[in-house]
């Protein structure tokens, strides 16, 4: 079963979430929403906003199904 957790807010895009944090790769300890976590690493790997996007976009599209 899963339960929700706190809710809170990303300092990065400010929405408010409740899945685990991530933790920011600019300073190694800023916690952060999944999604900008993500982008985070796709932006190490140099994976242009467009892609991001649609990649994000799959994943939320698979944890609905």
């Amino acid at each position: 079963m899963k339960t929700e957790m706190e809710k809170r807010s990303c300092p990065k895009c400010g929405r408010t979430y409740t899945e685990y944090p991530a933790l920011s790769r600019t300073d190694n300890k800023t916690l952060i929403c999944p999604d900008c976590g993500i982008r985070e690493a796709l932006e190490s790997m140099e994976v242009s906003k467009e892609e991001q996007e649609k990649i994000i976009s799959i994943i939320h599209h698979s944890r609905l199904n």
